[in-house]
């Protein structure tokens, strides 16, 4: 399969010589980016970067991922680099990931760390590598308008992650091959085999890279200690204890050992809001509770990819799987304020609203705060944050 097809924009056609420096993980996705790249006579490097410190815990899976990576390199015929960013990754990405916790949000320390590592510190360790361009296996396009690069969806929609990549610097674009951009995941999947890559059927990593698969309260608690206080009701009744606020977020349903009510027996209890300064987890019965909706939100200073007017409509993502929402943006400042068409349920602080136009990026901010649609009670909910 060629790497150029109608969604690669010109400037990836191959010159002789061109280096390309992959960020390999160790995953299927980045060695089959390595292959097409390979394959398309570009000059191929890999490059695996670590960006926490081992431990003795067992859950940190990079000594395994790096020996992935060699073996795929080995099947290449290309180079392997290792880099440890560890540091930079505490200081960058998670001394904010603990901010963020602390304050009582919940953060996407996924979307710094493309900002501040892979497109920041290990983008320029390859350009000190003597990189022309950088590769990674996102799925993601960049294409040229007019005179301007532009980030747009995968041709996967079910495995885009241009919300990911909003926040960086729309200057790496222009040195940036996402070459699985116009590519499903299942024929990822089948190049690899085909090629003989050891990780074809390497099983996909989900959730925060430095956590792995160990117990998330158990992580967390090694760096904020936990305050166990009062879970209410959101007319102030006292229904339980919660373990601390840090391990809720908004919409949360599972963990809350509460169980059904006399009153209303058959309804499941779902975290509406953080009082933080009484430390009280406040919750309501049914998903679709009004408390649980909300009719816009504010962000804080937003990135911009595409700057747009400054009052405009456009689709939003408050969250990395939700599908696009219509919204009208209005500029505010740096931040932006977003009113949905529909309301949205669980729009929680922290995380990330995240513009589109049609296919195109238009950037994103971190939300700071949200609009009820309703209010369901003048009660303890209408006072948590």
């Amino acid at each position: 399969m060629p790497l150029r097809d109608p969604h690669q924009r010109p400037s990836v056609v191959p010159v002789a010589g061109t280096r390309v420096v992959v960020a390999l993980s160790g995953g299927v996705d980045s060695a089959v980016a390595a292959l097409l790249l390979k394959e398309n006579g570009y000059d191929v490097q890999g490059l695996f970067m670590s960006n926490w410190e081992e431990d003795e815990s067992g859950y940190c899976t990079s000594a395994a991922d790096f020996q992935d990576a060699r073996r795929v390199c080995d099947v290449l015929e290309i180079p392997l680099h290792r880099v440890s960013f560890a540091r930079e990754y505490r200081d960058r990405v998670f001394a904010c990931f603990l901010r963020e916790y602390q304050a009582g949000r919940t953060p996407n320390p996924d979307v710094l760390c493309n900002r501040e590592i892979k497109f920041g510190a290990c983008f320029e360790y390859a350009r000190r590598l003597g990189a022309d361009l950088f590769a990674t296996g996102h799925y993601a396009r960049i294409e040229r308008r007019g005179a301007d690069l532009r980030l747009c969806k995968a041709s996967d929609s079910s495995k885009d992650q241009s919300y990911f990549l909003h926040g960086i610097d729309p200057v790496v674009f222009d040195r940036t091959l996402f070459p699985l951009g116009g590519m499903q995941k299942l024929d990822v999947r089948r190049r690899a085999r085909a090629a003989a890559l050891p990780v074809f059927d390497k099983k996909d990593s989900t959730g925060i890279c430095f956590i792995g698969e160990r117990p998330f309260r158990e992580f967390l608690a090694t760096y904020l200690p936990a305050r166990p206080g009062i879970i209410e009701s959101s007319d102030g009744a006292a229904l339980g204890e919660h373990q601390g606020l840090m391990y809720y977020t908004l919409g949360q349903r599972h963990g809350l050992a509460i169980g059904g009510r006399a009153e209303r027996p058959e309804s499941a209890w779902y975290v509406a809001g953080k009082d933080l300064q009484r430390n009280v987890l406040i919750v309501v019965q049914g998903h679709d509770h009004p408390a649980l909706l909300t009719g816009g939100l504010r962000t804080e200073a937003v990135h911009w990819l595409a700057p747009p007017a400054a009052h405009f409509r456009c689709t939003v993502k408050t969250r990395y799987r939700q599908a696009d929402q219509a919204c009208e943006v209005e500029l505010c400042g740096e931040s932006a304020s977003v009113r949905f068409d529909a309301p949205q349920r669980a729009v929680t602080p922290g995380q990330f609203a995240v513009l589109y136009d049609g296919e195109v990026c238009l950037g994103g901010g971190v939300i700071a705060s949200t609009e009820p649609a309703a209010r369901a009670t003048a009660g303890p909910l209408a006072r948590a944050g």
